[in-house]
């Protein structure tokens, strides 16, 4: 595991963080990474998901499913 030091960190900001882990029972450290856990979690997706949120941001889009009535051509079948 890494491990990171976080400098010139304001007083006011780390008495916050000192409060909000004293609510969740737990140190300083493991709420500093619950946050970065919950901030930073989800955004590791692959290009599908990040094209997915874009257009669903803008409205979405409704396309019809592909056509399926043709059997499946060979691999060395041109077209």
């Amino acid at each position: 595991m890494a491990a990171i030091t976080i400098r010139n960190l304001d007083d006011t900001l780390k008495s916050r963080l000192r409060r909000r882990a004293a609510s969740h029972d737990r140190s300083m450290e493991e709420e500093a990474r619950a946050i970065l856990r919950e901030a930073l979690g989800g955004e590791e997706k692959g290009l599908g998901s990040m094209i997915h949120r874009r257009f669903m941001a803008a409205g979405g889009i409704e396309l019809p499913p592909p056509d399926r009535s043709e059997p499946p051509r060979k691999p060395d079948d041109p077209q």
